[in-house]
This record gives C-alpha cells, structure tokens and sequence, in this order.
C-alpha cells in the first residue's frame, strides 16, 4: 500500500525523471571519455617535457641508434624497466621514474668533495633539485599539487621500503644500473669494492627486484661478481 501511495500523481514528475536519467547517463559516459583524454595528453605532455628538457644533455652515450644525450637514454631505460617489472604502475611513479635524473649534468658531481660525505651532500641536493624541476614541468602540463607533490616525494626516495611506489622506483633504478652501467663501472673498480656495492644494493630491492635482477643479461664478469655477493 504504501507503495502504490508513493507513486500515486508520478506523472508530475516524469519530466524530472527524464532529466535525471539523462544526466547520469551523461556523466557515467561522456566525463568518462573525456577525463580519459585528458589524464593521456596531461601524461603526453609531461613526459615530452622532460624528454626535451633531458635532451639538452651535452653528455652522449652509445646507443643502437647511434650517440643519444646520456639523461635521455636514462630516462627512457627507467621507463622500459618500469613497465617490465612493474606493468600496474600508476601515473604518479611513472612520471617519477622517467624524471628521476631530470638534467642531472647541471649539478654534477664535482662541486662536492670527493669523500663520502661530499657524496651523500651530491646524491641529497640533486634529488631535491630533479623533484623541483619535475614539479615545474608537472605544473606546465596541468597536473594539480597533491599529484605534483606525490610525484616529488617518489623522486626524492622518500618511504623507501614502506611505500610501495618509493620501493619500486628503487627497484627500477637498481635493475637499470646492473644491466646496462655496472659492467663499465666494474672496469674501473676492484672486485672487493664492486662486491661491497652489489650487497647493498641487493639490500635496496625488494624481493620483485631482486627476482628481476636474476634475469638480467650480464657478461661473465658481472655474473661471477653477483654470485660472491650474494654467497
């Protein structure tokens, strides 16, 4: 009864119904599209800034399509690296990855002491500068502050080993390293000191990286000296 009750005089509000059923089906479909080729040509647009901005690297490294600036190539290995190992990855640590060596000849290593300490001061004011340049850059594409400032933290490695995107922008820069810088690195280096570095970044990854790490292409050398470390 109370039913019939409620739908008795419903007439009058058929057009109001109309209206109503017309603008859900508005937003559950049209906002959709639209919110989707937005979030895209947003995430376009960044990363081609960053891939500008890492193009002015006067740095070159050899790649199969010849001499490319070095950051650039860096960014673009971080990006593959990202989407093999971590395919769910989110738009905020994609953006991270690909900006975690934003211009990074322009606070070289050189204007730190060579020590250790210097090393640390180096390592600490080049991720404060890539995350402020990342945020510029984000900021010009349309992104809001709380994504920017998502963004910036990953960059700069805050809650590595508790947040799970910081952890697995650490795994891609570890994995990136091993295959394709730590063999010239090894060049230059004894076998204890290349040991003692492979131990701690064995200790960085998480059990996903360190999975991926074992699949790496690597030379002999490279191979022999994972296997002392992790003896």
């Amino acid at each position: 009864m109370r039913i019939a009750h409620f739908f008795q005089g419903r007439d009058k509000f058929i057009p109001l119904i109309d209206v109503l059923f017309r603008l859900i089906k508005y937003l559950s479909i049209q906002p959709a599209g639209g919110l989707v080729r937005h979030m895209t040509s947003r995430f376009d647009a960044a990363v081609g800034l960053i891939d500008e901005a890492n193009a002015q690297d006067p740095n070159r490294v050899e790649t199969a399509d010849g001499a490319r600036p070095a950051e650039l190539v860096y960014a673009m290995r971080m990006s593959a690296a990202l989407a093999r190992v971590y395919p769910q990855a989110g738009e905020e640590l994609r953006l991270a990855v690909r900006a975690q060596h934003l211009q990074r000849w322009m606070m070289p290593r050189t204007r730190f002491s060579p020590d250790r300490k210097g090393y640390l001061a180096w390592r600490n004011a080049a991720k404060a500068e890539h995350a402020e340049r990342a945020g510029d850059i984000l900021s010009r594409a349309g992104y809001g502050a709380n994504q920017i400032a998502c963004v910036q933290a990953l960059i700069r490695k805050q809650g590595i080993k508790r947040d799970a995107d910081a952890q697995a922008l650490e795994d891609v820069a570890c994995l990136v390293f091993l295959e394709h810088y730590f063999s010239a690195f090894a060049a230059k280096h004894d076998d204890e000191k290349l040991i003692g570095i492979l131990r701690k970044t064995w200790v960085k990854m998480s059990e996903t990286g360190r999975q991926a790490a074992m699949k790496l292409p690597m030379d002999a050398r490279s191979q022999a000296l994972v296997a002392q470390a992790l003896a």
